[in-house]
């Protein structure tokens, strides 16, 4: 039995990321570490931090990423792209060039006979206004038809400039630390999903760039998978054991 891999938050191409090159070859070598051993990876979200893909033009960057999830998928491999708030702007090139299975919305899936309530996160349980009305103009189809409108230079452009001035206004660009179970938007929305859905095994989010393994109750369990600009985690499912790991050079992997 293969594992099945979680991931998520690697915000490829920011321009507020000093170590961007290193990052991106860190990820690279995680994936072809865990080739031969992966059923399926999931990536939860923004893995870019901006992404927006034009009918004729493709993002500058990310193409040893890119390379290496197209090697995964033609070797068998299932891999899930869940767009987070950074990288919704997509329209078929990742499925048609590098095989993935894209995600708009969050997914309940049964994976080795546990079910999996998978998002990234982004807005649930939040009640801030500005950030809902912000993600509905983001899914509006005006709104990113005006935006591919635009030639790509400047649309890129206004794209990863709007998502650097997002990062640099936290502290040292890093999130805010776990708040606790009563302030996680996060852990209220799973705690109150469950009680309509009592079938849930795992929830699994990105957004938050903490890592949290937290028990909801006996059967229930959540976790938030931190990023991959400066923790490098992951969840790996064995079929029986969930395990939450930080990739570290050189270090064999389970």
């Amino acid at each position: 039995m293969k594992n099945v891999y979680f991931l998520s938050d690697a915000h490829l191409g920011s321009w507020a990321i000093p170590h961007g090159r290193m990052q991106e070859r860190r990820l690279v070598r995680f994936l072809d570490s865990i080739k031969h051993k992966a059923a399926a990876i999931y990536l939860l979200g923004d893995m870019f931090d901006f992404w927006n893909e034009y009918r004729y033009v493709v993002p500058r960057g990310y193409t040893r990423f890119l390379g290496k999830l197209s090697e995964l998928t033609d070797m068998g491999v299932e891999v899930h792209f869940f767009t987070g708030n950074h990288d919704l702007w997509t329209y078929g090139y990742l499925e048609e060039e590098c095989g993935l299975i894209v995600h708009h919305t969050p997914q309940t899936v049964e994976i080795y006979d546990k079910v999996f309530f998978l998002a990234h996160g982004d807005g649930l349980g939040d009640p801030d206004k500005k950030f809902k009305f912000l993600k509905a103009m983001f899914h509006n189809r005006t709104c990113q038809r005006l935006l591919n409108a635009i030639h790509p230079r400047w649309g890129l452009s206004l794209g990863l400039n709007w998502a650097k001035h997002s990062r640099l206004k936290r502290a040292d660009g890093k999130e805010e630390p776990y708040m606790g179970e009563k302030k996680e938007f996060l852990v209220r929305f799973a705690k109150q999903y469950m009680q309509s859905h009592k079938d849930i095994d795992y929830f699994m989010f990105g957004h938050r760039h903490i890592e949290l393994d937290l028990m909801l109750s006996k059967k229930t369990r959540l976790m938030i998978l931190g990023d991959w600009i400066w923790q490098f985690t992951y969840a790996v499912f064995d079929g029986e054991h969930m395990f939450m790991e930080e990739y570290v050079e050189g270090e064999s992997q389970p």
